[in-house]
């Protein structure tokens, strides 16, 4: 029986794993977050404070070319950070609002008390506090910096988890193709049963005098059923497959999409070697392998 040498050529990744990284900029410290887990493609949620908001496409495009599959939530927050890197008051913006606001109010004689929050509130009077270019530079490389670390260590977690399905996956993929060897040898001795316990009927029919067949009639029921139960081909098909899903883990890269094709099509030969098998044994290892195929097919869910 051939095995596959996971430990060597396995290169799959999982698409649930966990990163964290911290990084710092003169007084302001950052941590950045990146959580996933499974998903048809790759979707990413960007959480930043709202003075970093700014910094949005350039995160999700770090987190585009590090990864291809699966729902990544990403947050950045600021552990520390002084008042005036948060945020500054635009007064020139403020005083024209005001200088506004009191024309309007003079010309209708209404007279109103001014709420500061209000104020606060108009589009343009806080900014952020590191409006200078050159500092928002700095302060998008650091962000950045620490994103892709955190999303190195995300790898890893997902690499990491990629190799414990990997051994998970080289069990089931053996017990299935120790099934189908005890299948193959089976399905060689059931004709020959089949042979013996028809001529056996025969023989006591025509002792009865009941019934009256020449051997040529026997052989030819013979050959009928061994036509129809014959199971040669869904076998090495089946066998094929399991070269093929081999060949894919060893490729690494997206290949779960690949894996779950290749588990549909070996539960598709399970499915009609149960149904052409008349034979209670081989009916009851193709159970088997159905069982551990689905286990396969849903632990692939999670590969990338």
């Amino acid at each position: 029986m051939y095995r596959f040498n996971w430990e060597v050529t396995s290169m799959l990744n999982s698409m649930t794993g966990y990163g964290c990284a911290e990084g710092q900029l003169e007084q302001m410290s950052f941590v950045v977050e990146v959580r996933s887990v499974n998903s048809r493609y790759l979707k990413s949620r960007v959480r930043l404070p709202e003075t970093l908001t700014f910094l949005e496409n350039d995160v999700e495009k770090v987190l585009r070319e590090a990864l291809s599959r699966g729902m990544v939530d990403c947050v950045v927050r600021l552990k520390e950070a002084p008042a005036e890197a948060l945020f500054e008051i635009d007064e020139s913006v403020l005083k024209r609002y005001l200088e506004v606001m009191g024309r309007a109010s003079g010309s209708v004689e209404v007279s109103c008390s001014v709420d500061l929050s209000g104020l606060l509130a108009l589009p343009g009077v806080v900014v952020p506090g590191w409006a200078d270019q050159t500092r928002i530079e700095a302060l998008k490389g650091t962000v950045l910096s620490v994103t892709e670390k955190a999303v190195e260590q995300l790898k890893k977690m997902r690499a990491a988890e990629g190799a414990a399905l990997s051994a998970e996956l080289d069990k089931h993929c053996q017990a299935i193709k120790k099934q189908l060897l005890q299948i193959q040898a089976r399905s060689k001795t059931v004709l020959q049963e089949y042979h013996e316990k028809l001529k056996k009927r025969v023989d006591e029919l025509l002792a009865d005098g009941e019934l009256s067949l020449d051997e040529a009639t026997v052989a030819r029921e013979v050959a009928v059923y061994a036509d129809r139960a014959d199971i040669s081909e869904e076998t090495a098909r089946l066998e094929s497959h399991l070269t093929s899903f081999a060949d894919g883990c060893a490729a690494g890269g997206q290949v779960g999409r690949r894996l779950d094709f290749i588990t549909q099509e070996m539960l598709r030969e399970a499915n009609t070697i149960g149904s052409k098998a008349s034979d209670v044994e081989i009916i009851n290892r193709v159970v088997d392998m159905k069982c551990l195929i689905d286990k396969i097919k849903e632990q692939i869910q999670n590969i990338e």
